[in-house]
């Protein structure tokens, strides 16, 4: 039986060998090779000087070396840390920096883009470059390798000892406040989300998992897990288009497939004739609008589709199942398996059915806490009341900082986030990122940013500036050279006064909402 994340595929290759575990460009890899080429990581980040615990950073799109390079690390007995790859290089390099990444595995053409920032982390010793190295030269104090070689070189060493509680992984997830925060996830966390999504997803062996969602997302690198899990298939996907998915779905003969509103309010607007395997499609990230619910069972009837509701420092919270969508579509359902999830008020007391309170999710998913942030850590994992009267040491749980009710029979439905955090595109916004980067540029004094209602994004990220002889186009421009896309704001608005504050001296950033949905 499995223990470690890893070992999910070295079970498969011993149980299913020729079974197909990868799919990536029309290449399929079964779970033998994985398994081989997991092991060949593993011993090459050990020969590389990966310590213990250390952590190894893939800053790649999804391809077969980003999977190979992260379940290599885990094998080591090391850490992975997944970098999503529309990061701009500030962004990753905070990333490298704050986490004390020892290893990145990268491609030419990303590390270029990182030449300029990388003196900035300091515990970086060795990158590994997918593809060719012709005529690149190792930053300062780093040595560099090619990929191909560093796996042909490497021979096989006993990896450091690991046990289920020891760090897997650190997924990066946006703060309400300040950088980016790293959420700690041990093999027992990725472990236990794989067996609990792929048991009510019912996946087989057969399945087919399209992966269209960025691997440093939780929800994205929980289609790998889940399908490593059963000994399915994952096949990998970088799109441009939507119609790129649905093609993919054809082509590939996809049979699940996940995604968040943003996609799904894109693709179920698509013809889908061709879908004819696909059994089941799930959505987190957000809640799903009505109307892309009632298109999506109109063009696809035979698909199961669940709904779900889930935050990083828990991996998978609640889902829906498909034969209560009829009657209850706009609930984000109950706890998955093995999960326990509660309403709670202020003081820790239960709610009842009805009553808006925090959700807070225990169990075998609850994760580590946030990289080096005792404070932040103590404010979102928090002790339960002990409803035993006997626990000598109290069970930390997560508090999720979102309100929810839960009705008569037990069916969990969103009313709201509790803090300012912009929810878009399936990405967690700090507001303080966007207007750390408008600061940045000299030619802003006060700037605010938050989300408003938008039909397909879920929140749209409106940002309000003030600055003398302020040029929006110019500011604009400077935004969309330091911001990935998704964190690009929608809506602009310049300003000669200062911001309006609450009572406790900062930026009232619900009454600049309030007033702009007013005009609008």
């Amino acid at each position: 039986m499995p223990q470690l994340i890893h070992e999910l595929i070295f079970e498969s290759a011993r149980t299913v060998p020729e079974r197909q575990a990868l799919g990536y460009q029309g290449l399929g890899l079964n779970y033998s090779a994985l398994a081989q080429m997991v092991r060949q990581a593993a011993d090459a980040w050990l020969r590389h000087g990966l310590g213990r615990g250390e952590r190894l950073a893939v800053y790649l799109e999804k391809r077969e070396e980003a999977v190979v390079a992260m379940f290599g690390a885990a094998a080591a007995g090391a850490v992975f840390v997944p970098v999503n790859p529309v990061l701009k290089p500030e962004q990753v390099c905070y990333i490298l920096a704050d986490c004390n990444v020892r290893i990145l595995v990268t491609s030419r053409e990303r590390l270029a883009q990182l030449a300029g920032v990388l003196s900035q982390c300091p515990d970086l010793h060795t990158i590994v470059v997918t593809g060719s190295m012709d005529g690149m030269e190792a930053p300062p104090g780093v040595q560099l390798h090619a990929w191909r070689a560093s796996m042909q070189a490497a021979t096989p060493t006993p990896p450091h000892r690991c046990i289920d509680v020891d760090m897997a992984a650190i997924l990066y997830t946006s703060g309400s406040t300040g950088k980016p925060k790293g959420v700690i996830l041990s093999h027992r966390n990725l472990l236990a989300g794989a067996l609990s999504v792929s048991s009510y997803l019912n996946n087989v062996p057969e399945d087919r998992i399209l992966c269209v969602l960025p691997l440093s997302f939780d929800y994205g690198l929980s289609q790998l897990t889940t399908a490593f899990a059963v000994g399915a298939c994952a096949v990998l996907l970088n799109h441009l288009l939507p119609r790129d998915v649905i093609e993919a779905v054809d082509r590939e003969r996809i049979t699940g497939l996940a995604g968040v509103p943003p996609l799904w309010i894109q693709l179920s607007a698509l013809n889908w004739n061709q879908a004819r395997r696909l059994r089941y499609i799930t959505n987190s990230g957000g809640v799903m609008p009505q109307h892309t619910i009632k298109a999506l069972r109109r063009v696809l009837p035979q698909v199961e589709i669940y709904l779900m509701y889930g935050l990083t420092e828990a991996f998978r919270s609640t889902y829906l199942a498909p034969d209560q969508l009829e009657t209850r579509p706009d609930s984000i359902g109950k706890a998955i398996p093995n999960a326990e999830i509660l309403v709670l008020r202020g003081d820790g007391s239960p709610c009842g059915p009805d009553e808006p309170g925090e959700l807070v999710h225990r169990g075998a998913l609850v994760a580590m806490g946030y990289w080096n942030d005792p404070p932040r850590t103590a404010e979102r994992f928090r002790p339960l009341p002990d409803r035993s009267g006997g626990l000598p040491i109290a069970e930390l749980a997560v508090w999720s900082g979102d309100t929810v009710r839960a009705d008569a029979e037990g069916f969990l439905y969103f009313i709201g986030r509790t803090d300012d955090m912009i929810k878009t595109s399936g990405y967690r916004v700090s507001p303080a990122e966007v207007e750390e980067v408008a600061y940045v540029t000299g030619m802003v004094t006060e700037a605010a940013a938050f989300g408003i209602p938008h039909p397909m994004l879920g929140q749209a990220i409106a940002l309000v500036a003030v600055g003398d002889e302020l040029d929006s186009a110019e500011l604009l421009a400077a935004l969309k050279r330091a911001l990935p896309p998704y964190m690009v704001p929608a809506l602009l608005e310049m300003r000669s006064q200062p911001l309006p504050r609450n009572p406790n001296g900062k930026v009232d950033r619900r009454a600049l909402a309030l007033a702009l949905e007013q005009r609008r």
